[in-house]
């Protein structure tokens, strides 16, 4: 899962990156209104945490600006202003969320996952689900018809996403974008051997494989 910072005040835009990218998240930062404007008009993001006090244009102008520009990517408005009447312009600006600093870390995460399952359709807050294999996005837990598996932090993101596309083909550039950072060259093998490691673990001691190769195009799960 793909997640845009826009925060001008670095301390806390460092501090919210660093946490998102610890919880799996792969993340990009702007530090102005402009630049967060211009790195979601180029990137596909799965969710947005935009401040409302940007420099050179500020976090509502950049909502409506991709709103006019009919992305619905889920944003999460950080602001130290409180009042009720400064939460509804966010909203009526095209904000899907409202969090007013300081905030607790925990929350923010909590909401982020929130916003993705609802822009996603999915029915469960914190669980994702194929076959007999579940995952616990709180506790970062999996488990296949009951066996706990244990993960590494790149191989749980790549399973999220296989998840969260069950049963469609996903290529190994979208498992780029959304896995790694976007910068690295699409030719590398990084993908497949993530693949393999990830398919060792979830379909080693069952003799119904979820993970598949989608010749020509990248990989699936299905449910087994």
């Amino acid at each position: 899962m793909r997640v845009l910072v826009v925060e001008d005040d670095r301390k806390i835009g460092l501090f919210v990156t660093k946490a998102l990218r610890q919880a799996g998240f792969v993340v990009d930062y702007a530090e102005d209104g402009v630049c967060g404007l211009e790195q979601a008009l180029a990137t596909s993001y799965d969710a947005a945490v935009v401040d409302v006090m940007l420099p050179r244009m500020d976090g509502l102008s950049l909502i409506d600006a991709l709103r006019r520009n009919k992305l619905a990517t889920p944003v999460i408005i950080l602001s130290a202003k409180r009042s009720v009447d400064d939460r509804v312009r966010g909203l009526q600006a095209g904000g899907d969320d409202y969090l007013v600093k300081p905030f607790a870390l925990a929350e923010l995460l909590a909401r982020v996952h929130a916003l993705i399952r609802r822009s996603s359709g999915g029915a469960e807050p914190m669980h994702l689900s194929v076959g007999a294999l579940t995952m616990n996005l709180l506790t970062r837990e999996v488990e296949r018809a009951g066996q706990r598996i244990e993960l590494q932090q790149r191989e749980f993101s790549l399973l999220e996403y296989l998840m969260r596309n069950a049963n469609r083909p996903v290529s190994k550039t979208m498992i780029l974008e959304h896995v790694w950072d976007y910068h690295f060259d699409t030719q590398t093998n990084v993908v497949d051997v993530l693949v393999c490691r990830l398919r060792s673990k979830i379909d080693r001691n069952f003799p119904v494989k979820m993970i598949h190769t989608v010749r020509g195009i990248g990989y699936a799960i299905k449910g087994g």
